[in-house]
């Protein structure tokens, strides 16, 4: 199970080199790498661990604060980005609990993003990937807030137009497609989700642990079919009781075959021949004469 630190796609980004002589030295030059991981410490700003390609090694624990997208038009040095966000404008929230999962959502892979920042408004941006937070462990006591649906965030890994790259929550991003996106776009104005959603609580369905039925039902589903059945029961009665009442039996009518047309006379009211050759026809069917 992944916990604290799990792979990312092989990002190609210029790394600040300040940021690998702890602040002290290195301000304006860069060296370029590639990501390798990323972790996640609770109340920590995510860090990215960085193959150096210059030094063949990796340098970890770096915040997004410390790269600059690679550029094809521009591969031998990095343009400096205006604005120059700091780290609090690149990244909304630190880590959510120590376990973290990194996703690619496909649906919107392709979409051009706009995300809210802090202080410099929206800023357009190219999605990269999603890191997620969540508690890995249930023999651990969950002291933070990955699983509480208030509080819980996504990270959306984006490449900003102005060289750098963030990481900003959903409620922070609007993406667009040409051909799945409204022209003009609403203001979202939802509140934050507050519930926690669960199915198998509801006391009507009742407890199945003696059940090894491969097709159970639950009790309501019974019920229902015992319900139909009855219906179902109570309706061929009714059609039975009225064939009865209308059918012949010989004690009634014996052998009396003005008795048998008549009573198919009165059961056949769409019958187009006229009396006389109806029953005639009748007789010949049922090889049989008799005086009227």
């Amino acid at each position: 199970m992944t916990t604290l630190v799990a792979n990312v796609p092989p990002v190609r980004v210029w790394v600040r080199k300040e940021y690998l002589y702890d602040l002290q030295k290195g301000f304006g030059e860069y060296t370029p790498g590639y990501w390798v991981t990323c972790k996640s410490l609770s109340g920590r700003a995510l860090y990215f661990e960085t193959y150096l390609t210059e030094y063949g090694c990796m340098f970890d624990k770096l915040p997004l604060s410390a790269f600059l997208s690679w550029d094809s038009d521009n591969p031998d040095e990095p343009i400096p980005p205006s604005p120059d966000l700091p780290l609090t404008d690149l990244q909304y929230w630190n880590g959510f609990d120590y376990g973290l999962t990194v996703i690619e959502k496909n649906l919107i892979f392709n979409m051009r993003f706009e995300v809210l920042t802090r202080e410099h408004g929206v800023m357009g941006g190219t999605y990269l990937f999603t890191i997620d937070n969540y508690h890995a462990h249930r023999n651990e006591p969950d002291f933070y807030f990955s699983e509480v649906p208030d509080e819980h965030k996504s990270h959306n890994i984006i490449a900003l137009d102005n060289g750098q790259i963030g990481a900003y929550p959903n409620n922070r991003c609007r993406m667009v497609d040409p051909s799945l996106t409204y022209h003009d776009l609403k203001t979202p104005d939802f509140k934050v989700s507050t519930r926690y959603f669960e199915v198998e609580t509801v006391p009507k369905w009742g407890r199945l642990g003696e059940s090894d039925e491969y097709f159970w039902k639950t009790p309501n589903e019974l019920a229902s079919e015992e319900k139909e059945k009855s219906v179902d029961s109570k309706v061929t009665r009714q059609v039975l009781s009225e064939t009865t009442t209308n059918s012949i039996y010989p004690k009634q009518c014996g052998d009396d075959m003005a008795c048998i047309i008549g009573h198919w006379k009165k059961h056949a009211p769409d019958q187009r021949l006229d009396e006389e050759t109806w029953e005639e026809s009748m007789r010949k069917a049922l090889g049989t004469k008799f005086d009227r």
